[in-house]
Protein backbone atom coordinates (compact mmCIF):
# COMPACT_ATOMS: atom_id res chain seq x y z
CA UNK A 1 0.00 0.00 0.00
CA UNK A 2 1.66 3.58 -0.84
CA UNK A 3 1.09 6.43 1.83
CA UNK A 4 -0.67 9.43 0.08
CA UNK A 5 0.52 12.79 2.30
CA UNK A 6 -2.41 14.63 3.05
CA UNK A 7 -1.82 18.30 2.08
CA UNK A 8 -3.18 20.94 4.39
CA UNK A 9 -4.14 24.27 3.29
CA UNK A 10 -4.11 26.72 5.59
CA UNK A 11 -6.43 29.67 6.07
CA UNK A 12 -4.35 33.23 4.53
CA UNK A 13 -4.74 36.33 7.37
CA UNK A 14 -4.30 39.45 5.50
CA UNK A 15 -3.91 42.57 7.61
CA UNK A 16 -4.33 46.12 6.02
CA UNK A 17 -5.50 49.88 6.91
CA UNK A 18 -8.85 50.28 5.13
CA UNK A 19 -10.87 53.81 5.09
CA UNK A 20 -14.12 53.69 6.45
CA UNK A 21 -17.12 52.96 3.65
CA UNK A 22 -14.28 53.82 0.89
CA UNK A 23 -12.93 50.22 0.20
CA UNK A 24 -12.09 50.10 -3.56
CA UNK A 25 -10.73 46.80 -5.48
CA UNK A 26 -7.89 49.06 -5.76
CA UNK A 27 -4.18 48.47 -4.93
CA UNK A 28 -3.74 47.06 -1.80
CA UNK A 29 -6.88 45.65 -1.46
CA UNK A 30 -7.88 44.53 -5.02
CA UNK A 31 -4.06 42.43 -5.68
CA UNK A 32 -3.94 41.31 -2.23
CA UNK A 33 -7.67 39.23 -2.49
CA UNK A 34 -7.08 38.81 -6.26
CA UNK A 35 -3.86 36.22 -6.51
CA UNK A 36 -5.95 34.44 -3.56
CA UNK A 37 -8.50 33.87 -5.73
CA UNK A 38 -11.30 36.48 -3.80
CA UNK A 39 -13.22 39.15 -5.47
CA UNK A 40 -12.26 42.04 -4.28
CA UNK A 41 -15.38 43.85 -5.14
CA UNK A 42 -17.51 40.85 -2.70
CA UNK A 43 -15.01 42.38 0.20
CA UNK A 44 -15.20 45.96 -0.66
CA UNK A 45 -19.43 45.92 -0.94
CA UNK A 46 -19.53 43.91 2.96
CA UNK A 47 -16.63 46.29 4.15
CA UNK A 48 -18.80 49.34 3.54
CA UNK A 49 -21.91 48.17 4.53
CA UNK A 50 -19.65 47.15 7.58
CA UNK A 51 -18.70 50.63 8.37
CA UNK A 52 -21.38 52.93 6.92
CA UNK A 53 -21.69 54.58 10.33
CA UNK A 54 -17.78 55.65 10.76
CA UNK A 55 -16.86 58.88 9.79
CA UNK A 56 -15.58 58.40 5.75
CA UNK A 57 -12.07 58.04 5.45
CA UNK A 58 -11.68 56.69 9.30
CA UNK A 59 -8.65 54.25 8.95
CA UNK A 60 -9.86 51.00 10.20
CA UNK A 61 -7.36 48.28 11.04
CA UNK A 62 -9.09 45.20 9.44
CA UNK A 63 -7.99 41.53 9.20
CA UNK A 64 -9.17 39.11 6.03
CA UNK A 65 -9.02 35.61 6.55
CA UNK A 66 -9.31 33.51 3.30
CA UNK A 67 -9.97 30.27 3.57
CA UNK A 68 -8.94 27.20 1.33
CA UNK A 69 -12.38 27.35 -0.79
CA UNK A 70 -11.60 31.42 -1.91
CA UNK A 71 -14.39 32.39 1.00
CA UNK A 72 -13.45 34.75 3.17
CA UNK A 73 -14.06 36.29 6.67
CA UNK A 74 -13.02 39.61 7.95
CA UNK A 75 -12.86 41.67 11.16
CA UNK A 76 -12.48 45.05 11.44
CA UNK A 77 -10.96 47.16 14.79
CA UNK A 78 -11.34 50.25 16.36
CA UNK A 79 -8.89 52.63 15.00
CA UNK A 80 -5.81 53.11 15.87
CA UNK A 81 -4.98 55.82 18.48
CA UNK A 82 -2.47 58.06 16.88
CA UNK A 83 -5.48 58.62 14.81
CA UNK A 84 -8.10 59.94 17.69
CA UNK A 85 -4.98 61.97 19.25
CA UNK A 86 -4.19 63.48 15.88
CA UNK A 87 -7.96 64.00 15.43
CA UNK A 88 -8.45 65.97 19.41
CA UNK A 89 -5.38 67.88 18.65
CA UNK A 90 -6.68 68.84 15.03
CA UNK A 91 -3.47 68.20 13.46
CA UNK A 92 -2.98 66.71 9.92
CA UNK A 93 0.20 64.72 10.95
CA UNK A 94 3.24 63.65 13.85
CA UNK A 95 6.06 65.93 14.33
CA UNK A 96 8.92 64.76 12.14
CA UNK A 97 11.17 65.30 15.53
CA UNK A 98 9.13 63.73 18.42
CA UNK A 99 10.13 64.84 22.09
CA UNK A 100 11.88 68.43 21.02
CA UNK A 101 8.77 69.12 18.72
CA UNK A 102 5.23 69.84 19.67
CA UNK A 103 2.69 70.04 16.37
CA UNK A 104 -0.33 70.06 19.09
CA UNK A 105 -1.98 69.99 22.91
CA UNK A 106 -4.70 68.25 24.23
CA UNK A 107 -6.06 67.59 27.71
CA UNK A 108 -6.40 64.89 29.60
CA UNK A 109 -10.14 64.69 29.37
CA UNK A 110 -8.96 63.76 25.75
CA UNK A 111 -7.00 61.15 26.72
CA UNK A 112 -9.69 59.79 29.49
CA UNK A 113 -12.33 59.46 26.35
CA UNK A 114 -9.85 58.08 24.06
CA UNK A 115 -9.26 55.79 26.76
CA UNK A 116 -13.50 54.80 27.50
CA UNK A 117 -13.32 54.20 23.49
CA UNK A 118 -10.27 51.82 23.47
CA UNK A 119 -10.93 50.04 26.65
CA UNK A 120 -13.67 48.56 23.93
CA UNK A 121 -11.27 46.79 21.48
CA UNK A 122 -10.60 43.37 22.47
CA UNK A 123 -6.81 43.22 23.63
CA UNK A 124 -7.81 46.19 25.86
CA UNK A 125 -10.89 44.74 27.84
CA UNK A 126 -8.48 43.00 30.91
CA UNK A 127 -6.52 46.21 31.07
CA UNK A 128 -7.68 49.37 33.73
CA UNK A 129 -8.64 52.57 32.39
CA UNK A 130 -6.10 54.02 34.49
CA UNK A 131 -3.20 51.66 32.13
CA UNK A 132 -4.62 52.68 28.90
CA UNK A 133 -4.39 56.50 30.09
CA UNK A 134 -0.69 55.99 30.46
CA UNK A 135 -0.34 54.27 26.93
CA UNK A 136 -2.34 56.80 25.34
CA UNK A 137 -0.22 59.55 26.89
CA UNK A 138 3.12 57.26 25.83
CA UNK A 139 1.76 57.62 22.35
CA UNK A 140 0.58 61.00 22.29
CA UNK A 141 4.35 61.68 22.86
CA UNK A 142 5.51 59.60 20.74
CA UNK A 143 3.67 61.54 17.70
CA UNK A 144 4.98 65.39 19.24
CA UNK A 145 1.02 65.98 20.95
CA UNK A 146 1.63 67.47 24.61
CA UNK A 147 -1.05 66.75 27.20
CA UNK A 148 -2.09 69.26 29.32
CA UNK A 149 -4.02 69.10 32.68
Amino acid sequence: MAKVAAKTVKNVQIKCMVPAVKATPSPPIGPALGQRGVKAIDFCKQFNERTKDYETETPIPTIITIKPDRTFTFVTKLPPTTWFLKRAARVEKGASKPGSEIVGKISLKHVYEIALIKQQQDNMRDIGLKGICKSIIATAKSVGIQVIP
